[in-house]
């Protein structure tokens, strides 16, 4: 039997131990977002169904499903219905996106990889896996602090992954590469980031700074579809289905398009606002807005509306609360 082992625990070295125990054993971790209010916490378990829970009082027994031999993790993700899917991913996967990414960072035995992002999603977990699976030295944060960052790099921290609210709070010159995911990277950037591009299904970025990693493909579909190929896709969603077509193309359901050989993303094609016949990007006028000087964070998405089918709505934050921008003013801006 081939269990799968919900990890309930604090982020540190004590996570990386029972993860590389569960391994050593031949089971898969299924890591709990330990933020997720417990309601949500029971979907999960109960979709996803696991043999065992481990927490801080040990290892419980649970009657769940087993999985695959070769089969590593198992990662959490809501798909359009918001009912968690279970992303599977095996270790040969997991080992090619670590051979992979460390080829492309340069990274050696000398570097220390800080894993400080949740670890019940891939932007995190994947750093744990960089390291154990290249051999570069690991230091696991339960959750982002700014301070505790930095000090981990004056330390001997040289990698580190981040999102781009997390680079803004650190003094990005203490790292040797910082790995960016997530959200839209800003448009001016230390040279030291490098943007990735990439998803739960794909291990964790796939695309450095516009470019494949080494056996990594990229097409794009007529439609403008983004398509993927490499030894690094998930095996197959916890349910047995598959987002991978027969001819091993993931279709990641993002538009974009090559410009001198590199990946350009555009967005989530269910973001694309088509507005009284016109195409908006939400990402275009996010930026826009994002550099009024009035303005904080803003979100840009499309609202129905009977006379033009959609309309381009923003939520803005203001920077003082007391004078927010007028709706003119933000119109004129954009």
């Amino acid at each position: 039997m081939v269990g799968l082992v919900a990890l309930d625990l604090a982020g540190g070295q004590g996570y990386v131990d029972a993860v590389q125990r569960i391994w050593d054993r031949g089971d898969a971790v299924l890591p709990l977002d330990r933020r997720a209010p417990s309601a949500h916490r029971a979907v999960v378990m109960a979709a996803l169904r696991p043999t065992s829970l481990i927490d801080a009082d040990g290892e419980h027994p649970l009657e769940g499903d087993e999985v695959e031999p070769d089969d590593a993790l198992v990662m959490p993700t809501s798909g359009s219905t918001g009912i968690p899917k279970g992303v599977v991913h095996t270790h040969s996967g997991l080992r090619a996106s670590a051979v992979a990414t460390s080829a492309r960072l340069g990274v050696t035995s000398a570097d220390r990889w800080l894993a400080c992002l949740p670890l019940a999603h891939i932007g995190g977990f994947s750093v744990i896996t960089k390291a154990l699976y290249s051999g570069a030295g690991l230091v696991v944060h339960d959750g982002f602090d700014a301070a505790a960052v930095e000090d981990s790099a004056r330390q001997g921290v040289t990698l580190v992954s981040l999102v781009a609210t997390a680079l803004r709070r650190v003094e990005p010159r203490l790292f040797r590469t910082i790995v960016l995911g997530g959200s839209r990277p800003p448009e001016e950037r230390p040279p030291n980031v490098v943007t990735t591009y990439g998803m739960t299904e794909t291990g964790s970025g796939i695309v450095y700074d516009g470019v494949p990693l080494d056996g990594v493909e990229v097409r794009i579909a007529p439609d403008g579809e983004i398509l993927v190929r490499g030894q690094m896709l998930l095996r197959a969603y916890r349910d047995g289905t598959s987002p991978v077509d027969t001819d091993g193309w993931l279709h990641t359901d993002d538009s974009g398009r090559l410009a001198d050989g590199r990946l350009v993303v555009d967005g989530r094609r269910g973001d694309l606002i088509v507005t009284g016949g016109e195409k908006v990007w939400p990402d275009a006028v996010e930026r826009s807005l994002a550099h009024h000087p009035q303005v904080a964070e803003v979100a840009v998405a499309g609202v129905a509306d009977d006379e033009w089918g959609q309309r381009v709505a923003a939520w803005v934050v203001p920077i003082d609360p007391a004078e927010p921008p007028s709706l003119d003013e933000l119109r004129a801006h954009v």
